[in-house]
């Protein structure tokens, strides 16, 4: 089994397991996905300013249900092997299904996902968010929306998986912070369920 950190926060659940694949699977991984990935670079729009996402994206469905966030709306490419067997590792611990994952790559310390929620209509009310990292070490970071005194800063490892599930996203926002320090290419894999539009 394998170990996890579940930290005590209201409103919140966040489940955090450091060595969900071994480093000879997340090596393998990142090393395919790097160089296979249909990556994109979509310009984004906040707060009425346009401008390139600080990431490349790439997202990848069962089905053809597009996804959007922040004014950009993706289309998924096919599930490639790769995602299949991390995802089928996924199903058989959480006992979750998911429809789509979106790849984050983070290229150097410079590339950043700003502070934001996983509340998108289509994840349906309380989203099961699972997300896999790999390649170089980064800080996620986790405020209520309210309550300023809880937070959580935890470093995302190579190989590890992040579970956010139950109120979360509608209590909470998230990122990960641009750093000076060096850092090489992180990838993070984010499977989520997509409901239809109705």
């Amino acid at each position: 089994m394998f170990d996890v950190f579940a930290p005590e926060l209201p409103d919140a659940t966040i489940k955090y397991y450091p060595n969900f694949l071994n480093t000879k699977e997340a090596d393998l991984y990142l090393e395919h996905l790097t160089k296979e990935t249909p990556w994109r670079n979509d310009p984004i729009t906040v707060f009425g300013k346009t401008y390139p996402q600080p990431r490349m994206t790439s997202l990848h469905g069962h089905t053809t249900d597009s996804y959007g966030y922040s004014g950009i709306v993706m289309q998924p490419n096919p599930m490639r092997k790769p995602l299949l067997d991390i995802e089928q590792k996924l199903q058989a611990f959480t006992k979750e299904t998911f429809t789509t994952v979106l790849l984050n790559l983070y290229r150097d310390g410079q590339d950043s996902n700003g502070w934001h929620a996983d509340n998108e209509k289509e994840l349906g009310v309380n989203p099961v968010i699972a997300s896999v990292s790999l390649g170089a070490s980064r800080y996620f970071h986790l405020k209520h929306n309210s309550d300023k005194s809880q937070r959580l800063k935890l470093e995302l490892t190579h190989g590890s998986l992040l579970m956010m599930e139950g109120a979360t996203q509608h209590f909470y926002k998230h990122q990960i912070a641009k750093t000076a320090k060096k850092v090489g290419l992180r990838i993070n894999l984010t499977f989520r369920k997509v409901l239809k539009a109705h």
